[in-house]
């Protein structure tokens, strides 16, 4: 037997070793990224997992979907379908917020630093270039929260390092904190936009109606879950084509608007962007 496939082994027996303590775990490649979708499911469409928002599997029996495909299920992890990953595999990742951890992920001495002097102390485990500080308890996963710091937990991977050391403990508001953020809403300077052409009064102009509309296109920006910025620019050009031309759009519905983008990830550029384009579209 050879020294690799020795090591394809022992990760094999590792990933089991950690499905049956309750850890969700998946092959990763060399490069320290997972195994990507077969060609039949590719842009989700086994349908397995809608969204990508959880883990579990689906009718491939492939390790596809990135952290999506992370299991607890010791038939998956030792079946032929999941052999040949097995064998190319260049390490065991796990989903954090499968298992209810969060990982604070610190790329070097400067961001070890800077946990020890905010953070609780907790479980540690050593990386190649710096520390996996591990927490009891699910968040939403962020990159680059603070220079070379990312969170990792729900729907995001992290290689299998060891246990660790120390007492895990629990999630703290400080790590929480990291990941809120707080948009400042970019007025679009081209804002206004034309008065009724016939002067008269705006058929659109009832507070449900227009409240009604710009509700809706809240609720459609924030149920995006990819297409973000198509998403954003169909919805203005939507609202605007509706409200643009009559002028019973205010200031605050813009920024309503605005707010929800950015809640979804947009800049303040790109909502501004979005927005200009869709008055040039409709030549207001």
């Amino acid at each position: 037997m050879t020294q690799l496939t020795l090591i394809r082994g022992e990760q094999l027996l590792a990933a089991l070793a950690l499905a049956a303590s309750g850890v969700p775990v998946l092959p990763l490649r060399a490069g320290k990224v997972p195994f990507g979708n077969c060609r039949r499911c590719i842009g989700n469409a086994c349908g397995g997992r809608p969204n990508m928002k959880t883990p579990g599997p689906c009718t491939c029996p492939l390790p596809c979907h990135g952290w999506a495909a992370a299991t607890v299920d010791p038939t998956v992890i030792n079946s032929p379908a999941w052999a040949r990953a097995w064998r190319e595999a260049a390490a065991v990742a796990y989903h954090p917020g499968g298992a209810g951890v969060t990982v604070v992920d610190l790329d070097n001495a400067a961001a070890i630093a800077w946990a020890r002097a905010t953070l609780p102390a907790t479980r540690t485990v050593p990386t190649t270039r710096g520390e996996h500080w591990l927490y009891r308890g699910a968040m939403t996963s962020a990159n680059a929260v603070r220079p070379d710091v990312d969170i990792k937990s729900t729907m995001a991977y992290a290689r299998w390092l060891g246990p660790g050391t120390g007492t895990m403990a629990d999630l703290p508001d400080a790590v929480r904190a990291l990941v809120v953020k707080k948009p400042a809403v970019v007025r679009p300077a081209a804002v206004a936009v034309p008065a009724p052409a016939r002067g008269g009064t705006c058929p659109h102009r009832t507070p449900a109606y227009l409240a009604r509309g710009i509700a809706m296109a809240e609720q459609r920006i924030a149920e995006a879950s990819s297409a973000v910025h198509n998403t954003v620019y169909e919805t203005f050009l939507a609202v605007l084509a509706t409200h643009g031309r009559c002028g019973c759009l205010a200031e605050a519905d813009v920024e309503r608007l605005f707010t929800a983008a950015q809640a979804k990830g947009e800049s303040p550029r790109h909502c501004a962007d979005a927005w200009t384009n869709a008055l040039t579209r409709l030549g207001l």
